[in-house]
Order: structure tokens, then C-alpha cells, then sequence
């Protein structure tokens, strides 16, 4: 993974073509030259040792185009062929769902906001 992001951003397409399973040589050049790479924050890793075929690296890339910065995170699977790693997929991590750390207040309930009014004819109405 880092040597790919590398690859972008010192523009060494050859490279990224070489590492991938299917890529449009004219987007990857177009890509790596308009972009100014900032950043590779590595978050997570499956698998991908010196014994395994496949591994699994989640990241987050951060770069800037037209004074605009960008981060992509993604979750890409490589798989060892031929002894040398390619990139096969990536797709969009899913956020973890939010989770509301208080209690919900009940409609017939005390408002928390202490006016001693019941929630639904305070706050939740």
C-alpha cells in the first residue's frame, strides 16, 4: 500500500500499472500529475505477512488538487502473484453507527432542561 501511494505521488504510472489487476494509464496519469499527496495514515491490516497469499490494509490518503484537500479512506485487498503483491479491490468502509450516549428522555418524563414541565410540553415538542 505505501509503496503505491508513493507511486502517485512521485508519478511512477508504470508502477501502478504493474500493481493493479485493471487500470486506465491515461486516468492514473492524470491523476498522480493534478494531485499534490500529503498523507498516508495506515488503519488497519489483515493478513499480507511473508506466509500469506492475500492481505487486507484499510487507509486513509489524504491529498490536494485546485487548493482543495481531499481524504479517500478505503479498504483494499491485495493478493500475491507471482511473489510480487497487486492491488484487486477496494471498497468504502461503512461508518460505525452512531450511538447516543445519554439515556432517551421519555415523552411523560421530567425535562432535563429543569423547567419541571413534562418533556412532551417542553423540549420535545
Amino acid at each position: 500500500m505505501r509503496s503505491r501511494y508513493t507511486a502517485y505521488a512521485i508519478g511512477a504510472v508504470d508502477y501502478l500499472l504493474a500493481t493493479q489487476v485493471e487500470q486506465d494509464r491515461e486516468a492514473v496519469e492524470g491523476w498522480a500529475r493534478e494531485a499534490r499527496f500529503m498523507r498516508l495514515e495506515v488503519l488497519d491490516t489483515v493478513a499480507g505477512g511473508p506466509g500469506d497469499d492475500q492481505g487486507v490494509v484499510e487507509f486513509a490518503a489524504t491529498w490536494e488538487t485546485r487548493d482543495q484537500t481531499h481524504v479517500h479512506r478505503e479498504r483494499s485487498t491485495f493478493e500475491r502473484r507471482h511473489g510480487r503483491w497487486i492491488y484487486v479491490a477496494g471498497e468504502t468502509p461503512r461508518a460505525a453507527p452512531l450511538r447516543r450516549e445519554s439515556p432517551r428522555v421519555g415523552r411523560n418524563e421530567p425535562c432535563p432542561c429543569g423547567s419541571g414541565r413534562k418533556f412532551k410540553k417542553c423540549c420535545g415538542a
